[in-house]
């Protein structure tokens, strides 16, 4: 596996090593023990999640309270999504900035995100699977969205598939009623920096 940090501390793009032959393709989506060495902490896991969304789709951007926090460790096994990291951490040299990896089931990467990340994606074909290893357990008490539109964020949705064909976002209702990163903050929903 080739692991290369992302601009915002704590994220990680993963690219496996596929093996392949006239069957097909085998490879490691996710080893501890050479994770460890990379990150430098282990990632327990408490919960994997799966979504399957249409070409347009955008979740997120999602985070949880810290302590204890979500690792989300991110893969698309079909199709293409555009996966995005916030750094949300209060006190942070990158807060308020983003990153991208692309998702798909052509080099399949996979992004690992500490707590007190944010995280959101957008699907770039119809049925676009992804599958999230999580170190905690998903509890609504604890869970919070920012709008992925935050004019503040700026991030840069595609606006067509990954074959070039034009497409309409799609928000959740949560998510489209969201709170701006100033507003969030102001409300004191965002995790604070730990200097590591």
């Amino acid at each position: 596996m080739k692991y290369r940090p992302l601009s915002i501390s704590g994220a990680i793009e993963v690219t496996p090593q596929k093996f392949g032959d006239q069957r097909g393709t085998f490879l490691e989506i996710f080893k501890q023990e050479t994770f460890n060495g990379v990150a430098g902490r282990t990632l327990d896991l408490a919960q994997v999640n799966c979504s399957v969304s249409a070409a347009g789709v955008i979740r997120g951007v999602h985070f949880a309270d810290v302590p204890p926090g979500q690792a989300k460790y991110v893969t698309c096994i079909s199709g293409a999504v555009l996966d995005v990291v916030v750094d949300l951490r209060v006190g942070s040299p990158t807060f308020g900035r983003w990153d991208s990896v692309l998702l798909d089931d052509t080099h399949r990467r996979a992004v690992f995100i500490e707590e007190g990340l944010g995280h959101a994606f957008m699907s770039l074909e119809d049925d676009s699977t992804v599958v999230y290893l999580c170190s905690t357990g998903y509890n609504p008490d604890r869970e919070h969205e920012i709008h992925p539109f935050d004019a503040d964020l700026a991030i840069e949705w595609p606006y067509t598939t990954r074959l070039g064909t034009p497409v309409t976002h799609q928000l959740s209702t949560k998510d489209s009623c969201a709170p701006t990163l100033e507003q969030a903050q102001q409300s004191g929903l965002l995790p604070t920096y730990t200097h590591k």
